[in-house]
């Protein structure tokens, strides 16, 4: 992704991390050198008070002060030497004695002492001296006692130096002296520690954020998908994260809109159906009414004439032997029973012709429905001698009515069973298309005459009037397909074929391919 969230967060925090190291680089170059020059001096200053306290208190001669001026001197990487009044040595430490006094003597001798009224004269650069040391700048000076600290250069190593000379309140002459180069030094190492420490951890930081921004940006991503599953209506897509942060709540919020936009539009689209049936509803109550009553006149009175016709005969006593009593009961109750299949047809057609039979669209299954009626629907199929082929494997996922589409299926499935012919072959078969998915149910047998085929959805409407009743058939079933399909808006029809016919009919499907595919896919995981 060209703007990645997971890129901007690792380069806004590598670059204030490099920035940091950059700006620290920057001040320690710049300001260290000077912090450990004012440190130094410092130092120099504690040292020649605490020899002026030791020389106050007599104690310059004793060995416990002898021992703490080593450690003074090992501490602070000074060199110190003092002197009586009569010149000689009485302490001396860390340096070589004869040219700590042979630069003493030098000092003493060179160094020129300004006037007192001479104001700041003391803080001149580059005052020049003779013999081996330079001064290149004054630091400190005090008149009583007298002391001078300065900076110099000598000229016999062509090295820096912190000078301090002077006397004590005892009147002892006393040298101090500290090389500048372990400053510099000390200041090009730090600097250079620094500057590879801060690359090696901008490289090592920038990984760490890298991995870091990724569990970030993972959680963002997977809300993004699940998202896009969305646009498709397809509501299967969860958040399954663990933490409980920002990120975790807003995948809760969307599992929580995920359901409610499923309930939603179950029942907008059950509201859909249910206005456009009442918009036509009106214009067709008065002819469905009228139809209805002169259908189920003409249907009911082939019946009810054998009936009443084979009652009379046994009342009379027609025939007196038991088996003439037995066919004429056989009859009755054949009769009675195809008259009540037909009454409860015709109940359900007229339920769904008025639209008082509420349509509750909802997502299903469509291959699971077909393999399930199929497995109940096994003795008739091997009392047909018939041979059912379905391949579909892979669940598709519709919309609308799961007991009228089963309905819609078994009055073909049952159909196709009754016709059956030479091969005796039930061929199921579903074909997915842009927005729909067709199913359709292809039996062997005689192909319908083409004039018939318009009519094929009427009330009562039979092709072979004489093979329709030998399996009790009323020829409501197909116009229950018509007012089932009609009333959820999906088109049906039937094609015939040299070897057999093929009745159909369409669903709308769930979602696009995509969501269609991640349906496929979670379900197949969740078998597994």
């Amino acid at each position: 992704m060209r703007y990645s969230i997971r890129k901007q967060f690792a380069g806004i925090f590598i670059g204030l991390m490099a920035g940091t190291l950059l700006l620290c680089w920057f001040i320690n170059s710049t300001f260290l050198e000077r912090f450990y020059f004012h440190n130094k001096q410092r130092v120099v200053m504690e040292a020649y008070e605490q020899l002026n306290e030791a020389a106050q208190n007599g104690n310059i001669s004793s060995d416990d002060f002898n021992v703490h001026l080593q450690q003074l001197s090992a501490t602070y990487n000074i060199s110190i030497l003092i002197l009586d009044e009569d010149s000689e040595t009485i302490r001396v430490s860390g340096g070589d004695p004869s040219m700590l006094r042979a630069d003493l003597w030098n000092h003493i001798i060179f160094d020129s002492y300004e006037d007192a009224g001479e104001k700041n004269a003391w803080q001149q650069p580059q005052v020049q001296t003779g013999g081996t040391l330079r001064t290149n700048r004054v630091l400190a000076r005090n008149e009583s006692p007298f002391y001078l600290l300065q900076l110099v250069t000598s000229l016999r190593v062509n090295m820096d130096y912190m000078d301090m000379w002077g006397f004590l309140d005892n009147n002892n002459l006393f040298f101090i002296r500290t090389a500048m180069e372990s400053i510099r030094d000390s200041t090009d190492i730090s600097n250079r520690f620094l500057a590879y420490v801060g690359i090696a951890a901008t490289l090592i930081c920038g990984v760490v954020i890298w991995m870091v921004s990724k569990k970030i940006t993972e959680p963002i991503l997977e809300l993004a998908r699940i998202s896009e599953r969305m646009t498709h209506l397809d509501f299967d897509a969860r958040y399954e994260g663990k933490s409980f942060n920002e990120i975790a709540v807003l995948g809760n919020h969307m599992n929580e809109l995920a359901d409610a936009l499923e309930n939603t539009i179950s029942e907008l689209k059950t509201a859909n159906n249910e206005l456009q049936k009442d918009i036509e509803k009106k214009d067709q109550i008065d002819g469905m009414r009228r139809e209805f009553l002169a259908n189920v006149s003409h249907e009911l009175k082939t019946p009810i004439a054998l009936i009443q016709g084979y009652a009379e005969g046994l009342k009379e006593g027609v025939n007196d032997d038991e088996e003439s009593r037995n066919f004429y009961c056989d009859v009755i109750m054949d009769e009675s029973a195809k008259m009540n299949n037909m009454v409860k047809k015709l109940l359900t057609l007229n339920e769904l012709e008025f639209g008082n039979d509420v349509v509750t669209m909802e997502r299903f299954d469509i291959v699971a429905l077909i393999r399930n009626y199929i497995q109940s629907a096994d003795i008739l199929i091997k009392q047909n001698e018939a041979t059912v082929r379905f391949e579909e494997t892979e669940p598709v996922y519709v919309w609308g009515d799961e007991f009228k589409a089963e309905e819609v299926f078994m009055n073909y499935f049952s159909n196709a069973l009754n016709h059956l012919d030479g091969d005796r072959i039930v061929d199921i078969r579903l074909q997915k298309q842009e927005k729909n998915v067709r199913i359709s149910v292809f039996n062997t047998g005689i192909p319908i005459p083409e004039e018939s085929l318009p009519h094929l959805w009427e009330k009562f409407y039979k092709v072979d009037k004489a093979r329709t009743r030998e399996y009790g058939g009323s020829g409501v079933g197909l116009s229950i397909v018509k007012a089932i399909q009609d009333s959820i808006h999906q088109k049906y029809g039937v094609i015939n074929y040299e070897n057999g016919v093929e009745f159909w009919f369409e669903m709308e499907l769930v979602a696009a391919d995509g969501g269609l595919e991640g349906q496929k896919q979670e379900q197949a995981e969740a078998e597994h």
